[in-house]
């Protein structure tokens, strides 16, 4: 069967949400750090130095009954790849991490999410970053992403809405007709970093063409379900709601950091989230396949 013909024939991200709620994987970050990343290390890298701990991440998570499966690429941008001294490896990072995502997903009937994070870099007029550039940053990164075979594009963890209207613009311009999910991360005055209220990011990134908009990271489910709710508010028709809560916040436990949200924790809030009308539905920092399989569980 050609690539074409297996394009033809996969789930799409509409077929699942028509279903009822899409289950989303969860945290990438701090499994890998549980496995032996460095703090401040590139976890890109483990994508051709340790691909079966990518794979095996993957495989937890589709196991645990995620459906949308997230390439390990969130710090695969040439401005986050430099500061390990990998920026010339945008191409094959980025690559890598959708390849051995896609390996997965086809094993368990799951969509693969092209991973983009922040550049790090500021948008003017705060910083020297202008849309043409942040764009080009994006489009780089992306084009690795669809010579590895994703099936949608995350951008996710946004503060400002520049940044993510040129990350949706270079989305449009590599991948056309593939589905753009974004999110924004909120602070505890319901706010991003720049100011973004959650109705304001729904109106702005549907109107920039997003798929689906929403919200990860943050404090915990408890401010995420108020985030959620004002989001629900502000829903154009046609446009679906993510949302991907942290476990919670990090206690220091001996030498290392937990979250303190239980997978019983998160379960319920994934009912609280799809009793709001939420669409896809997962985890963010300090999950782990426990989460994201009580989240399954709980939504089935």
């Amino acid at each position: 069967m050609t690539n074409e013909q297996v394009s033809q024939v996969r789930t799409t991200l509409a077929d699942l949400a028509a279903a009822g709620p899409v289950v989303v994987d969860g945290g990438m970050g701090t499994l890998l750090q549980d496995k032996g990343l460095d703090d401040g290390g590139s976890g890109e890298l483990w994508n051709v130095d340790r691909p079966d701990a990518i794979r095996e991440a993957h495989r937890a998570y589709a196991e645990a009954g995620a459906r949308i499966l997230t390439t390990n690429t969130f710090g695969g941008t040439k401005p986050r790849l430099d500061m390990h001294g990998l920026g010339d490896r945008v191409h094959e990072l980025n690559e890598a991490g959708a390849r051995l995502a896609r390996e997965v997903a086809e094993e368990h009937g799951a969509l693969v999410a092209g991973d983009l994070g922040p550049t790090g870099e500021l948008m003017e007029p705060l910083g020297t970053m202008d849309a043409a550039a942040a764009q080009a940053i994006f489009a780089e990164q992306l084009t690795g992403l669809r010579d590895g075979g994703i099936d949608l594009v995350l951008i996710e963890t946004m503060s400002d809405l520049a940044e993510v209207e040129a990350a949706i613009a270079a989305a449009r311009e590599v991948v056309p007709g593939l589905p753009i999910v974004a999110t924004m991360s909120f602070d505890t005055n319901l706010r991003t970093m720049m100011g973004v209220r959650p109705g304001e990011a729904v109106t702005a990134l549907a109107t920039a063409g997003a798929t689906a908009v929403g919200a990860n990271c943050g404090r915990g489910p408890g401010e995420m379900a108020a985030i959620a709710a004002q989001m629900a508010d502000a829903r154009p028709d046609g446009l679906l709601l993510v949302a991907q809560s942290n476990a919670g916040l990090p206690q220091v436990v001996g030498d290392h950091f937990e979250y303190d949200a239980t997978p019983d924790d998160m379960a319920a809030h994934a009912v609280e989230l799809r009793d709001l009308g939420i669409d896809l539905i997962g985890a963010c920092c300090g999950s782990t396949p426990q989460h994201v399989g009580a989240i399954s569980a709980a939504l089935t």
